[in-house]
């Protein structure tokens, strides 16, 4: 997942993006856990 640039992203951004990453992937997971249940009940 290297993108185009000459220089490497500073070590500050690369961790705001790795943690994006994680949050949005546990709340995807959240959401399909939420979805499941739901379907579930019925």
């Amino acid at each position: 997942m290297l993108r185009g640039s000459e220089k490497p992203d500073p070590p500050q951004e690369h961790t705001m993006a790795d943690t994006a990453f994680v949050a949005t992937t546990i709340a995807v997971f959240a959401l399909v856990a939420l979805v499941a249940r739901a379907v579930a009940k019925l």
